[in-house]
């Protein structure tokens, strides 16, 4: 382990931003975070449900659908004119869904949602984030070991396609993400990590047109897997370290330690790609 990958937690408050928190994970982190004195901002896909769990917490709250660029856009204008720094960005929206669709914006709706909104938007705060400091959580899933691969000629999964394999690619996806993030920008002060949050009981998936859907309207999940607030723990160990620790940045992690996830060296050219589709200046 290099010490020059290695990160530790600042003092709080921290101003941190969360997707992915109308539920599940991301809406028991946030309650976490603002129980533990931070400044946190809540953003995600349902109006209701997002302004529900903003005012419940007191805090700031964004709409966006990860479903068209253009509200990821538009959120990240809100967030820089809202906050003058950012601590943490938490990248923790995400969906499996069923059969393929391709949304406005001409991408496969999964590859779109989970992994090139987050790329976009941490892109579009970039500035904000490096000029603080900051540290990038991605929500990953160890379905980036095992049902996963990366096709540059394919991203949009038009060939063999399957909800789980698109899932498992984006996720895969995010992990390189984390890496090239890490090697780009790591020298200039900002940290990241992927993580596996493990087996959640929540509402992920519930609507999901797919053999995953189908499993969590079933009583399994309540009964085998743990609840929100537990996994946000984990996600917490990242923003708030324990005195002492030392995290590594740029790792996929998974049961509290770094794993490697085995995939080809490209995540160099993936991220040129994904800033060529979405028209970002990398200069």
């Amino acid at each position: 382990m290099s010490r020059s990958t290695e990160f530790a937690g600042r003092s709080v408050p921290k101003t941190i931003v969360v997707t992915g928190a109308s539920d599940g994970i991301g809406a028991a982190a946030a309650r976490l975070l603002v129980r533990d004195g931070h400044d946190v901002i809540v953003v995600g896909r349902s109006e209701a449900k997002t302004r529900a769990v903003g005012e419940e917490l007191g805090v700031p709250f964004f709409v966006a659908d990860f479903a068209r660029l253009h509200h990821v856009r538009a959120l990240a204008a809100q967030l820089a004119e809202h906050r003058p720094n950012i601590d943490v960005l938490v990248n923790n929206a995400g969906a499996i869904l069923g059969d393929r669709r391709v949304t406005a914006d001409g991408f496969e709706e999964t590859f779109q949602v989970n992994y090139l909104a987050p790329f976009l938007l941490t892109n579009l705060l970039l500035d904000r984030l490096l000029a603080s400091g900051s540290l990038v959580v991605q929500t990953s899933s160890n379905a980036a070991r095992l049902s996963a691969r990366v096709d540059l000629d394919d991203l949009n999964n038009a060939r063999n396609y399957s909800p789980v394999r698109a899932y498992g690619n984006t996720k895969l996806e995010l992990v390189l993400f984390t890496r090239e993030l890490h090697d780009r920008y790591h020298e200039r002060g900002l940290s990241t990590v992927a993580f596996h949050p493990g087996g959640v009981s929540s509402n992920f998936a519930r609507t999901s047109r797919s053999s995953v859907g189908a499993l969590f309207r079933t009583p399994v999940p309540r009964l085998f897997f743990q609840p929100p607030r537990k996994a946000a723990g984990h996600l917490l160990r990242f923003i708030t370290p324990a005195p002492g620790e030392a995290l590594v940045s740029g790792a996929y992690y998974e049961n509290g330690r770094p794993r490697t996830v085995k995939a080809p060296p490209v995540a160099s050219r993936l991220w040129e790609t994904t800033a060529a589709l979405l028209g970002l200046d990398e200069g």
